[in-house]
This record gives C-alpha cells, structure tokens and sequence, in this order.
C-alpha cells in the first residue's frame, strides 16, 4: 500500500521526535562527580601518651556536613562544590585519618576510634568538635575546633583550637591538600594534650 506524501511526511517527524526522546536521558544526567579524601599528614612523634586512646564521634558543623566540599562559608553564603565530592562522609574520614595520624604521632598509644571494632576501655578518650573547614576571605583554609581529652571520667584538658593553612596549589585539589595540612595540625596538637594530660 502506497503512502501519501502527507502520511510519509507525518513518519518522519514522528521517527525523528523519537529520536530526540530517546537522546533526552543521556543528555540529562550530569557527569560523574569527582571524588576527593583528606591526606595522611605525618608529624613529630612524642613519647608519654596514655596506652590506649579512643577518639570519640566526631562532632560536625552541619553546614560541612554534606557530600558536595564546601569551599567557602564567607560572606553569608555556602560555596559549595557542586561536582567534587568527599569520597565518604567527611566525619567518618576525619576520624579515619587523625586515628591514623594520632598513631603515627604516638608510637607507644593503641589508638582507636570509638565506632571501630575495638572494644578495649581506653586509658584516654578524645572528643573533637569541628566548627569549621573551609576558606576564609583571604583564601587560607581555616579550621576551627574545640578538643577535650577524659581521664577516668575527668576532663583534663580542653582547648579552643585555630589552625590556617594556604592552599600551594589550584583548584579543588590545592584546596583540599591545605585541609590536609590543617587537618595534621590539628592531629599535633591533639597529640600534644594527650601528651600533657598523661603527666597530670
């Protein structure tokens, strides 16, 4: 059976908006995120801590608690990275690497963190809350903390904590290599009161 021009006509359009509908998805979805994790930053190591360490939950901002990095908090909005992520949530990742960072910096200690697989009842137990992580006005990353170390249900030292660090390098990767570096001050200093508290 023979087509008119018109119904001919018609196919064509209807196979080319198919066309278009079946490209629609594929031009719809965005591109796979780009994953960033904080670095291991090692330190001077110190002698005297107490045996054995638990560093308890992390405490976050909620504004930093989120998959996208937060580049900046300045000026009364949230810079966020739309397409660069952490590659896990960022206070599992904090207490990933200052544990390894704390035994690193503590050879005689058995560090641990609270929700890992150890149960042994620590001689000492960190609790960190972080306030802020992110650029400042002049581009420097800026860590805020407050920091408490318990002994036998005692506080023994507590500490308001400011670190900045400036980014050597560009883009996402300079800044969360200067995260990194603040993030290794951080671990020092904790190291430092664990150090301190074990002497009281």
């Amino acid at each position: 059976m023979r087509m008119s021009g018109g119904e001919q006509g018609n196919g064509i359009v209807r196979r080319r908006v198919l066309r278009l509908l079946a490209l629609l998805p594929a031009a719809c979805t965005s591109p796979n995120p780009n994953l960033y994790t904080l670095a291991v930053v090692r330190g001077p190591m110190r002698a005297g801590a107490p045996q054995r360490v638990e560093l308890r939950l992390i405490s976050l901002a909620h504004y930093l608690d989120r998959t996208q990095i937060v580049r900046s908090s300045e000026d009364y909005r949230l810079d966020v990275l739309g397409n660069d992520w952490w590659g896990e949530p960022l206070d599992s990742m904090l207490s990933r690497v200052l544990v390894q960072e704390l035994s690193q910096r503590l050879p005689e200690s058995a560090v641990y963190a609270e929700n890992s697989g150890i149960s042994a009842t620590p001689d000492a137990s960190v609790e960190l809350n972080v306030q802020r992580m992110d650029q400042d006005s002049s581009g420097a990353v800026l860590l805020l903390a407050q920091v408490a170390v318990t002994r036998a249900g005692r506080v023994t030292q507590a500490r308001n904590l400011r670190f900045s660090v400036v980014p050597q390098g560009v883009g996402t990767t300079g800044l969360v290599a200067a995260m990194s570096a603040a993030v290794g001050q951080l671990a020092d200093a904790i190291a430092d009161l664990l150090t301190s508290s074990a002497k009281r």
